[in-house]
């Protein structure tokens, strides 16, 4: 490519990041999450650094039969299920998992020929996003212990608000309510996100589904990557392509919303929002010129930003940048854009080139 913005991958840091969930979480199985490109990181080269997880979770059906196909073995887990019964038949030639959330995907089991499906029973405990109600459990597990079709039961809920420490009694309040409903049920149970890994340790159960702690990012409001012994897994890089001189009153970009206050010289990096950079960033977000923080100013446009170039020593044309990953981490980012880690590496653009870091 000959544009420089390219994301590059470190697989070690996905290792290492593994490694930190199962301190965590000693006594449960690891079901890595690689959902949206595995967070943007690439799925396949996501799951090649995670091999070690027990287990895969992931939303889209090809990228599943792509992990098959290319060799991996462990259970793989469709978190919004099946959306069809021509799809239960894709589900059992790959020996996937499927988690039911609706009366629908049980009646379409009751009606299906095809056999020997793992299934993890989703329950509503307070998210009301997806899951059974539950009054519903009890129905819905005699339905599916009486089908032939169904090899495994797995229960399971989702944490709305594991994150905010503020939280802490909603998040109780959940665990609870799903205590009482699953009380008298000898199943294998799965209930901690990645924030519940972090501060929950009585949610991790059998399984733990850890998501953005793989990538590097911290689950959590109040603690940083860092303070985690985390590493960031992608570092998003360009260059600087253009240096400008500001005199004072001069303003920069879309709608000149940064408005120099003395002489000043900026630079322009090949990054913009059709990259998956967040344009909502304002003035001041911070960025690495040469290996030394500076900040973007004006509005980021579709296919670049400006950076203050004040006091970076050495810097101008061809410069490096990054945007985010070794040296800053995406969550610093995404806490001046008013948004979540999530967000920022899950947006990446394919357009963008994604590199093994030994390259």
């Amino acid at each position: 490519m000959s544009r420089p913005i390219q994301a590059f991958i470190d697989s070690s840091a996905l290792t290492h990041n593994l490694n930190i969930v199962r301190q965590y979480a000693p006594q449960a199985r690891i079901m890595a999450v690689l959902k949206a490109d595995a967070y943007g990181h690439g799925l396949l080269q996501a799951a090649r650094a995670l091999k070690a997880a027990d287990a895969f979770a992931l939303l889209e059906l090809e990228a599943a039969i792509a992990l098959r196909d290319a060799g991996f073995c462990q259970p793989i887990l469709l978190l919004e299920g099946f959306f069809s019964m021509k799809e239960l038949a894709v589900f059992e030639q790959y020996r996937l998992s499927a988690v039911v959330h609706h009366d629908e995907q049980v009646l379409m089991m009751s009606a299906s020929k095809h056999h020997r499906l793992d299934l993890f029973v989703k329950i509503n405990t307070g998210m009301n996003r997806l899951g059974l109600a539950p009054k519903q459990l009890s129905s819905v597990i005699d339905k599916l212990t009486a089908l032939q079709g169904v090899k495994g039961i797995t229960l399971m809920t989702h944490f709305a608000c594991a994150d905010d420490p503020k939280e802490e009694e909603n998040v109780r309040q959940q665990l609870q309510c799903f205590k009482s409903i699953t009380q008298g049920y000898d199943y294998p149970c799965s209930l901690a996100n990645s924030a519940a890994i972090v501060r929950y340790p009585e949610t991790h159960a059998a399984w733990v589904r850890p998501g953005i702690l793989l990538y590097g990012g911290s689950p959590v409001l109040d603690k940083t990557s860092l303070e985690l012994d985390l590493k960031p897994a992608m570092t998003l890089y360009s260059t600087i392509i253009a240096v400008q001189q500001l005199k004072a009153g001069d303003r920069v970009g879309y709608g000149g919303v940064f408005k120099a206050d003395r002489a000043m010289r900026i630079g322009i990096v090949a990054c913009g929002y059709a990259d998956g950079y967040p344009r909502h960033a304002p003035t001041n977000t911070p960025i690495l010129i040469n290996n030394q923080r500076s900040r973007i100013l004006g509005r980021v446009s579709m296919d670049m930003l400006a950076v203050d170039l004040t006091g970076i020593d050495g810097a101008g044309l061809n410069s490096p940048a990054i945007l985010w990953g070794d040296g800053l981490s995406v969550d610093e980012v995404a806490l001046h854009a008013n948004t979540v880690n999530y967000e920022l590496l899950c947006a990446l653009a394919p357009r963008v080139e994604k590199r093994p870091l030994q390259d």
